[in-house]
């Protein structure tokens, strides 16, 4: 526990001492927020515009951070070499991977509470009010993301394509699934499209939880539909990662 601790500790300084990280991963979601609920007015879903743009972008934080960030870390530190080198130190890959994820959540749980402070101040958006689901769904949803980060690590083989690469993903991803506002009015093409995507379901239970205040277990098929994305995400993972660089 004592190594564990010590290695989280180092990923959160790593992460914050990075400019790029802490400006892409942690404060675009809120500036997202802020520019977004400037923009929309009148009531989305049948609530004020703000808490709609609010709940979509903890969805999008969410895969910004554990799916997005990770996957970005994990590609950089093995084609420098970094993973390679730590398999010759004490520190297991076991309590490097569950430091990594840890750092993640953590930055995401400060992220969460960023976004509820900065609704609050600028849009008077309530904070939640199922506590404990929203906790759960956070944890879910982090662990979910964080699998298909890893997973994309390891079918990404070149540390200058990844961002470009996790962005093709990501970005899409969220306009397709309501992160950055209704989609109702699209193609339905592309609803069908989005229909089949993880960020969807996760943007459901956060709708689910936060506009109507509903327990995380009224979205069962949700649920489901996210414990199978995770669960491809842990088998690419386990057949696909590697700690060695690809050769050039």
């Amino acid at each position: 526990m004592r190594l564990f601790l010590h290695e989280l500790r180092n990923q959160q300084l790593v992460f914050w001492r990075s400019k790029e990280a802490a400006l892409f991963i942690f404060l675009f979601p809120l500036l997202l927020f802020v520019l977004l609920g400037s923009v929309y007015t009148g009531k989305i879903y049948g609530v004020p515009a703000p808490e709609a743009l609010l709940a979509g972008l903890l969805g999008y934080g969410c895969a910004n951070t554990a799916f997005a960030g990770l996957a970005i870390q994990l590609v950089v530190r093995r084609e420098l070499g970094i993973l390679k080198r730590l398999r010759a130190t004490p520190l297991s890959a076991t309590t490097y991977i569950a430091a990594m994820l840890a750092s993640t959540l953590v930055v995401f749980v400060l992220q969460v509470v960023a976004l509820f402070v900065l609704g609050r101040i600028f849009y008077g958006t309530p904070f939640p009010h199922a506590i404990g689901s929203l906790a759960l769904a956070i944890v879910i949803g982090a662990a979910v993301f964080a699998a298909l980060g890893v997973a994309s690590a390891s079918l990404i083989h070149s540390a200058e394509g990844s961002s470009a690469v996790v962005n093709f993903i990501l970005l899409p991803m969220a306009f397709l699934t309501g992160s950055f506002g209704p989609t109702r009015h699209y193609p339905s093409f592309l609803r069908a499209i989005g229909d089949v995507l993880p960020l969807k379901y996760f943007v459901d239970i956060m709708n689910a939880v936060y506009l109507h205040r509903q327990a995380l277990w009224t979205k069962p098929g949700a649920l489901g539909v996210l414990g199978a994305w995770g669960a491809t995400g842990l088998l690419v993972a386990a057949l696909k990662f590697r700690w060695q660089p690809h050769e050039s």
